[in-house]
């Protein structure tokens, strides 16, 4: 005869990424309810607690040391908190990161992140596709989710076999696919840019020049310091302290000829270790000549 258990489950907390879950085991298999303490928590528990009593209080082994299952809404939640710590709140990639799991949490949140494979990743790939983004833009969001799940895996949150099968999706081809490819970003003209420079705030214009004479990246222009700059020789060379390929290992250099060291000069009258461009400055200017008309 099958040993029954006096022992009603009890209702556990689970702690993934600082947000907590509720779980129960019953008959060595982890129901995961939801977030803990909430309501439907509360009623998924009575749920199964009422089925397993009715079925006569059945028992199995359990497992030493068993692992609870990890679901892919804990996932995303101990992932992205793994994302803003590395890129930053603010940051662009964080934003990216941000709309995708979003959309992965809201159709796969409450399934266990072991269970996540790829037919149900390509039809994460096919809403992308149905909503029009294009194919850079769609191979970058399934690059990021099995990223995730890379990370999942280092992490001990997942099998090792679950990113495996993820990773043999392959992303969406040129001319292969629905998926429309964007046309490529071309440069703002020149016309444009001189028709635009004079209704700008001067340094702000300032900036615009040195950017277009130098080909820094706005980024770069922003945090330039006269600390930065090395002005041996006809031509400056800058050095930014941060850019983007930094992580890679890679320095950057950006050469300053005769026309932008012209521009450039009136802000390298301050403290070396100060941004050449302030914000508070180029508004005090603007507040001023508005207070002369």
């Amino acid at each position: 005869m099958p040993r029954h258990v006096n022992i009603v489950p009890k209702y556990r907390k689970k702690t993934v990424g600082g947000n907590c879950y509720a779980v129960v085991d019953i008959c060595g298999h982890v129901h995961h309810l939801g977030r803990y303490n909430s309501k439907a928590s509360h009623i998924e528990y009575d749920r199964l607690i009422a089925e397993w009593l009715a079925a006569g209080r059945p028992s199995t082994e359990a497992q030493l040391n068993q692992d609870i299952q990890t679901t892919v809404i804990e996932l995303i939640a101990a992932y992205f908190k793994h994302v803003q710590a590395y890129y930053g709140k603010s940051s662009e990639q964080t934003h990216r990161s941000r709309r995708i799991l979003k959309l992965l949490r809201q159709y796969y949140g409450d399934i266990p992140a072991d269970d996540f494979g790829p037919k149900r990743l390509k039809a994460i790939r096919q809403m992308l596709v149905a909503g029009g983004n294009s194919r850079r833009y769609i191979n970058e969001n399934i690059d990021r989710i099995k990223r995730m799940f890379k990370w999942a895996v280092a992490e001990e949150l997942v099998h090792p076999d679950t990113y495996n099968r993820l990773a043999t999706v392959a992303g969406l081809s040129r001319g292969r696919s629905p998926a429309k490819d964007a046309e490529p970003i071309k440069p703002v003209d020149d016309d444009v840019v001189d028709q635009t420079l004079p209704h700008l705030p001067d340094t702000v214009a300032d900036m615009v020049r040195i950017q277009r004479l130098t080909g820094a990246r706005p980024g770069e222009v922003c945090i330039m310091r006269p600390m930065d700059i090395g002005q041996a020789g006809e031509v400056w060379i800058y050095t930014p302290s941060s850019h983007k390929t930094e992580h890679h290992g890679k320095q950057r250099h950006i050469a300053i000829g005769p026309r932008a060291q012209e521009v450039l000069t009136p802000y390298l009258q301050r403290d070396a270790a100060n941004c050449c461009f302030s914000p508070a400055e180029s508004e005090e200017k603007r507040n001023t000549l508005r207070r002369k008309i």
